[in-house]
């Protein structure tokens, strides 16, 4: 998504390399008690793993699950996906479209489909082997810092790439993960009265011919890579997503719910 990061107020989105995805079933299990017993004293996070989701239902899952936690009828969450192959655009200037360097014909022949998102920042591609991740967390009381949030996001992508011996780092001027000139993990987010939605799109197994099809969030001179490309060998999703809801847990200090 975008390079730059523009922050608007409380209603902030942050233009970042982000990612999105679609909705699956939730499975809500005594979450109501869970909020109102622990309040703040020890914030929770329930993990839900949709596996393949299509983009607009994950969408409209992230819409419903952020006024859940806006009225406290839900703990802090966070969403794992993967999305069937999708352009997904951003909110400024023309979202990225004339970043498609497809022609509709082309995208159609290939099943990707192109989505509006309500986040910040420019185009980007999700597709199977990509782990998405959108949190839907209050940043109330302590963490209202639109900046301080995404930062963090990076860290906890940056770490789960160093548990593979990955050294990930971060790029000035630019949003996301980064190894050396290639981007590994994207980020994109919108938060409104300090509730989080949209997030991060880490390479995992991804086919990374589909970036061809777009300039990824309209940054020209700069690559996108994998884990699997880095490391010469596949890994697995879930143990991925394992490491990242580790990290998660320990930057944003939540104790993942086990259900």
């Amino acid at each position: 998504m975008g390079s730059q990061r523009g922050v608007r107020g409380q209603d902030g989105q942050e233009g970042q390399d982000g990612q999105e995805g679609r909705e699956g079933q939730v499975g809500r299990v005594g979450q109501v008690s869970l909020v109102s017993q622990v309040g703040q004293a020890a914030r929770l996070l329930d993990v839900r793993r949709l596996g393949r989701v299509p983009y607009a239902e994950a969408l409209d899952l992230q819409r419903s699950l952020v006024d859940e936690r806006r009225a406290g009828r839900i703990t802090d969450t966070l969403l794992l996906v993967e999305h069937p192959h999708v352009l997904t655009l951003g909110v400024r200037g023309d979202g990225g479209r004339s970043h498609i360097l497809a022609s509709a014909d082309t995208l159609a022949a290939r099943g990707v489909a192109v989505h509006e998102t309500g986040r910040g920042g420019d185009i980007t591609y999700h597709g199977p082997g990509q782990i998405v991740g959108y949190p839907i967390i209050d940043l109330k009381p302590d963490r209202c810092d639109v900046h301080r949030y995404v930062r963090d996001l990076e860290d906890v992508l940056m770490r789960t790439a160093g548990d593979y011996g990955i050294g990930a780092h971060r790029v000035d001027g630019l949003t996301g993960v980064w190894v050396g000139q290639d981007k590994l993990a994207a980020i994109g987010v919108r938060i409104a009265r300090w509730i989080t939605s949209h997030g991060f799109a880490f390479n995992v197994a991804t086919d990374l011919d589909y970036f061809g099809l777009i300039v990824p969030c309209g940054i020209a001179d700069r690559g996108v890579t994998s884990l699997d490309r880095l490391l010469g060998r596949p890994v697995e999703l879930a143990g991925v997503q394992e490491r990242i809801v580790s990290h998660f847990c320990k930057v944003f200090s939540l104790q993942a719910l086990q259900t």
